[in-house]
């Protein structure tokens, strides 16, 4: 350990004297060794290298230490690698993973993520939890800890957030992750480290390597500099399972291939010279092979840093200059010092440029073999010939001019080896190239290359000269005008070709030529052509034959008026990209593999990835000034409905988009913000058959006014594609309809934007539930009920056909259906619905849930076959005119305590186990006191007490009560607590039907008057004492006609004329059954009319429970 200490601030820096692993690692040890508190240290890396091969070896180290020394017991050692850095959640997760959290705990992390799936989170702004945070700190705080990791965000965290205790003996090491390769060496004087150190916050000791002498820096061997770059790699096999120990050497040569291409871009300032080759590059050199090409390659793509930028990355480090003389010029062979050379040839690569050549000083097991040229000067000469003929991969890479630079015809005679080549700004003769020889390439690229016609060559038998086409694997042209390569004849040599790239060259037409070739075709990309097409040219069939197509890229071709139909034999394509394809009238796509689709109205990328993915927001054209929205993307509906497996998605700049189908697509957030911008005539939205969607996201949309007009979501599962559509609303004039199918109830947060922003006539009908029939029970579903529930059922001229002759009308004639007709503005909650306690019980008017839609929207609500114990908003109901609510066994009561409805019409409760009342005593709010309701029907609620409360005039517009199978109801209505009052006033009730409900006393706790009174209607009312008064009625009024029981007629109690007209006299003469002591069976039994298929005891005891 060096002694050189000094502070900044708060923080102590400490530097390395080791230029090693283990040296580095032992130092840092001893340092913990010597720290008797608690401390928080970060690791800044040996020169930003080996930070994590370091830090791993660290906690290899002490873990496998067997008698370790007082200063370096630890009861636990936590490594926690979050290189590929998620979120703050996805760290606590590793923590708590580390620490062998219970299984209780971890399911925190499942339920917290699906909260925020349905909120609408974005993954990576997802922060810690507080309870498990409050696990892991107890946990902490038993024993000493070591807590080392790895953080891949480019923040500092803090902790103690995360449950790691601030204030005790823990050792905490941590450091930001770098992908490979890092900044270099010369990017890392004091002041850098210092700027760094004052951003760490909480930490309190800054280690890091290498030391400074004035100007110079002290740069490690090349041994030294191999292992650490070995350790690095070594760390990356650690974090991908797909990769084994023996691929140690593969990582290696990839990482130093990556750094071939970063000297080449950067010596000469290019930038970014086709790293989006990167993966390509590997396989096509055969650094990558066999069956885990394409899982390793994608793993190690992520772990490396292809962008070149020489503003922010300085690779000096890694390479070795030499300024001896040139190489090969022509006419001075002599001066090559093959002597000097020949060390240098054992690295992996060499760049030769105009004032120098280099390589790498990284020791690799491909000596010479990947060789680039950015200098005019070196291609010349038999020497250069010679170096060039061992080589594998060759780049000649010139500046950007109108002559390119003319390369000699017998350049590559002998590259016999020679399968990756890259020829930018080059001339050769098109009618004899140049790697014509080259029988193994596999990577053919060429960037602005131009014909040479200087030379008369030889004429060679056809399929001699194209001979090298066979082995190719990648073709890429970049605004290269040579149409003989892809000529149909040439086509037909390129049996082993997986992808081709046609850039600023011929246009989406030219796929026409692909029907019946390159069957092994995988990657194709025809962007920006500079050839128009042709008014006539068919293309319907480019596709027939290309079942391994996976990458489909047309961008910027803007003549093209509609996709090939037979795009959808292309049965494993997975991304296709349209940006740019202004002259689309209609995208229609039904391919069940695509993952990735992005349609950009503001142009083209300027690059993409060598991986399945679609191109970074970095690579995209900027949003372009108002003065600059100038073209008019004419398409006006996309459809992907049916792609199943499609999860990323990018639309923007489409301001004549009318229609996007979404059908069937495996979407779990839908950002309007990210994924779908710019859009802004959009007005139908179809999202049927979206399982796995969990929220919309609407971004800007929540500061304007949307002018969507159709909204269609069906999240069920098991849903197929092409499933019906809703039922559009035709009869009124709506300025938007929503048409919602979920099963959780959390869906609705996604719903309140568009609702709440739209400032037209709303047409609402939303159902929560997982069953394929929802709304109305048809005949045929009822005859599939569960035996249990079929005495729900059982028609009343079967209970009692004993007390009916063929002349009276039966009382379930009387009795009415259920409302049917939802209005405007609905809500059902059904079977299998989810999490709709927790949805309505809390109001939030800012985020929006089922609570708000129902406080301020909803008409009508139908809740049936829930679970819940909770099933209406707790809050002010503003709009509700019908409630529909049956079948919910848990549910008590109907309205819970702090919900007020305020205009509802119509109560329908019907089998409801539970329920010991519609609504619950003790509400005061005046305002709310039922005063709109008409229609009340209670329907074999066993349980119910009482209906609802009474307080002040309430029930002034009630006109029918309907009650039946109610054995636990004294009175339906009973006054509220504190509410003192001999009468209740019904001016309008007009109609009672009372159906076994045999523990009835009154109808109302007190005396009811029912002036306008027209029938009374009751059957197994036993216990029934009262009949309303009638003080009040209109003279001329007809009297209200009587149907009951003798037994209960001669029972009722009668206060007199004088007391407010409730007398006998004033009712017709009542109707009574001839016939219903005949059966021996007690009135109301139901007993005869089990089904023969249901067990007799269990019906019995659910029927009276």
């Amino acid at each position: 350990m060096s002694g050189e200490r000094f502070k900044y601030v708060k923080t102590i820096f400490q530097q390395l004297e080791a230029k090693d692993v283990g040296g580095a690692r032992d130092e840092i040890i001893d340092l913990v060794r010597r720290t008797t508190n608690g401390c928080t240290m970060y690791f800044d890396g040996l020169g930003s290298l080996g930070t994590a091969a370091i830090l791993r070896s660290i906690a290899h180290e002490l873990r496998s230490m067997k008698d370790p020394p007082p200063e370096l017991c630890f009861g636990r050692i936590i490594y926690i690698d979050c290189s590929t850095w998620k979120s703050k959640r996805v760290m606590q997760r590793r923590i708590a993973e580390g620490l062998n959290l219970d299984h209780k705990t971890m399911d925190m992390f499942d339920k917290e993520d699906e909260e925020d799936d349905f909120s609408g989170v974005d993954p990576a702004s997802r922060d810690e939890i507080r309870d498990v945070a409050a696990v892991i700190a107890r946990i902490l705080r038993i024993c000493r800890s070591m807590i080392i990791f790895l953080n891949g965000s480019d923040e500092d965290v803090v902790l103690s957030r995360f449950g790691v205790p601030e204030y005790n003996d823990n050792i905490i090491i941590w450091t930001f992750r770098r992908r490979f390769p890092a900044k270099g060496l010369r990017s890392q004087y004091p002041d850098n480290t210092k700027e760094i150190a004052s951003k760490l916050r909480h930490t309190k000791v800054f280690i890091y390597g290498f030391s400074w002498d004035g100007t110079e820096l002290r740069q490690p061997t090349r041994s030294e500099l191999s292992e650490m770059v070995r350790e690095e790699a070594a760390s990356v096999l650690a974090r991908h399972p797909c990769m084994q120990e023996d691929d140690l050497d593969l990582v290696i040569d990839c990482y130093l291939y990556v750094l071939f291409l970063h000297h080449t871009s950067f010596y000469k300032g290019t930038r970014c010279l086709w790293t989006n080759h990167g993966a390509n590059y590997w396989m096509c050199d055969g650094i990558i092979q066999g069956d885990r090409t394409r899982d390793i390659s994608k793993a190690l793509y992520q772990e490396v840093n292809f962008e070149c930028d020489d503003a922010s990355f300085d690779s000096n480090e890694f390479k070795e200059k030499s300024w001896y003389q040139e190489v090969g010029v022509e006419g001075d062979d002599a001066s090559f010092d093959s002597n000097a050379f020949k060390e240098e040839m054992t690295s992996p690569y060499l760049v030769f440029g105009d004032d120098c050549y280099f390589s790498s000083r990284i020791i690799g097991k491909r000596p010479g073999r990947w060789i680039s040229i950015t200098s005019k000067n070196k291609i010349i000469g038999e020497k250069m010939k010679s170096i060039l003929a061992n080589a594998s991969s060759i780049i000649l890479a010139f500046e950007s001019t109108n002559s390119p630079h003319g390369l000699p015809n017998d350049l590559m005679e002998q590259c016999n080896n020679l399968r990756v080549l890259i020829l930018s700004y080059c001339a050769f003769n098109f009618l004899s190239p140049l790697f014509r020889h080259c029988q193994t390439l596999r990577f053919l690229g060429l960037d602005h290359c131009r014909n040479n016609h200087t030379a008369e060559l030889e004429r060679e038998e056809y399929t001699t000269k194209w001979a090298c086409l066979h082995s190719l694997w990648v073709l890429d042209l970049r605004y290269t005008d040579w149409g003989e390569i892809v000529s149909q004849e040439n086509m037909d040599l390129m049996g082993n070709i997986m992808e081709l790239n046609i850039e600023g060259f011929m246009c989406h037409q030219f796929t026409s030529q692909l029907e019946g070739r390159l069957p092994n075709l995988e990657r194709l990309r025809i962007v920006k052509p500079l050839h128009p097409a042709e008014a006539s040219k068919d293309i319907d069939n480019s596709f027939v034959g290309k079942a391994k197509l996976e990458v489909l890229d047309l961008s910027g071709n803007n003549d093209m008026k509609k996709l090939p139909t037979s795009l959808s034999k292309a049965s494993n394509l997975q991304v296709l990209v349209l940006d740019g394809c202004d002259g689309l009238e209609n995208v229609v796509l039904a391919n069940p593999l695509l993952r990735s689709f992005s349609f950009d109205g503001y142009g083209p990328a300027h690059n993409w990835t060598s991986i399945v993915e679609l191109s970074p927001e970095s690579s995209r054209p900027k949003c372009p000034s108002n003065a600059d929205k100038k073209k008019d993307v004419k398409t006006s509906v996309i459809s992907l409905e049916g792609c199943t497996q499609l999860e990323n998605l990018f639309l923007r700049g489409l301001p004549n988009l009318e229609e996007l189908d979404l059908s069937g697509c495996a979407i779990k957030i839908l950002d309007l913000e990210t994924m779908v911008m710019d859009v802004p005539r959009l007005k139908r939205l179809f999202l049927l058959g979206c399982e796995h969607l969990r929220a919309i996201r609407w971004g800007s949309y929540e500061d304007k006014q949307l002018e969507l007009e159709l909204l269609c979501i069906d999240t069920r599962p098991g849903r197929v594609p092409g499933c019906a559509r809703p039922s559009i609303a035709h009869s009124k004039s709506f300025g938007l309809q929503v048409h919602a199918i979920t099963a959780d109830a959390r869906f609705a947060r996604s719903l309140w934007i568009p609702i709440v922003k739209s400032m037209k006539t709303l047409f609402i009908d939303i159902h929560i539930t997982s069953s394929n029939i929802y709304g109305e029970r048809s005949s045929e579903e009822m005859s599939k009920l569960p035996c249990d529930q079929k005495h729900h059922v059982v028609p009343a001229t079967r209970l009692y056909n004993d007390v009916f002759n063929s002349d009276t009308l039966t009382l379930i004639e009387a009795f009415p259906m259920p409302p049917s007709s939802q209005l405007d503005r609905h809500i059902e909650i059904g079977e299998g619905s989810r999490n709709v306690g927790g949805e309505v019980e809390f109001y939030d008017s800012y985020v929006g849930n089922l609570n708000s839609l129902m406080n301020a929207y909803i008409e009508s609500l139908h809740v049936h076959d829930t679970s819940a114990s909770t099933a209406m908003a707790s809050t002010y109901i503003h709009a509700l005119k019908w409630c529909r609510v049956e079948r919910c066994h848990s549910l008590d009561p109907v309205f819970p305590r702090g919900a007020y409805p305020k205009v509802v019409e119509t109560i329908w409760a019907s089998h409801l186990l539970m329920a010991r009342c519609i609504w619950s005593k003790g509400s005061t709010e005046s305002n709310y006191n039922f005063a709109r309701l008409r229609h009340l029907h209670l329907r074999s609620c066993p349980s119910l007490q009482f209906a609802l409360p009474v307080w002040t005039s309430s029930f002034n517009d009630l006109e029918t009560l309907y009650v039946i199978h109610c054995g636990s109801l004294k009175h339906i209505f009973e006054l509220n607590k504190d509410y003192k009052s001999s009468m209740v006033l019904f001016p309008k009730l007009t109609t009672i039907h009372l159906h076994d409900v045999p523990a009835l006393r009154q109808i109302c706790e007190v005396k009811m008057h029912a002036p306008a009174l027209e029938t009374i209607m009751t059957r197994g009312c036993w216990s029934l004492r009262q009949l309303p008064a009638l003080e009040g009625r209109r003279p001329g009024l007809r009297r209200p006609s009587v149907e009951m029981e003798k037994d209960v007629w001669d029972a009722l109690e009668w206060d007199g004329v004088d007391a407010g007209e409730h007398h006998p006299s004033l009712y017709q003469a009542p109707v009574h059954s001839r016939h219903y002591k005949k059966q021996r069976l007690l009135r109301g039994t139901v007993l005869r009319y089990v089904s023969d298929d249901c067990s007799s005891s269990g019906y019995i005891r659910q029927l009276f429970s």
